[in-house]
């Protein structure tokens, strides 16, 4: 599912830069989505990070209060596991994995590959921005 967020900024990632990115304060909106994903254009995450820790809040849409905790590796991939009561008062956990793209204007879109762990432990694929 595509939101419909501007996506004209261009990526200037470079294969042989390595990344150093910093996620703590940062913060982050849904792009879009797999039809079997929970979070919308209307989740917004919060990120904390402790050197290679990292930790987020999530709230918005049909999420009434989510938590992240994870670690970041050497490329500044994201791995981390997640837990969130959605508006059903159903309380959803799964894992995932962020891929950061540096963009032209210094935002960060964040690709990611994820698999819910309770319910139909189907899998799905999300891309976030920084807002």
């Amino acid at each position: 599912m595509h939101f419909g967020v501007d996506n004209k900024e261009a990526s200037i990632q470079k294969q042989s830069e390595p990344l150093n990115i910093n996620y703590s304060e940062r913060v982050f909106a849904t792009l879009e989505n797999t039809i079997n994903g929970e979070v919308s254009q209307q989740t917004t995450f919060y990120y904390h990070q402790d050197k290679d820790i990292i930790w987020a809040e999530y709230a918005g849409g049909s999420i009434v209060k989510g938590f992240l905790v994870g670690f970041v590796d050497e490329e500044c991939n994201l791995q981390f596991s997640y837990e969130h009561i959605n508006m059903n008062k159903e309380i959803r956990i799964g894992q995932c994995r962020r891929t950061p793209e540096i963009l032209n204007t210094g935002r960060l879109k964040m690709h990611e590959e994820w698999q819910w762990l309770n319910r139909d432990r189907s899998k799905g694929s999300s891309q976030l921005i920084e807002i």
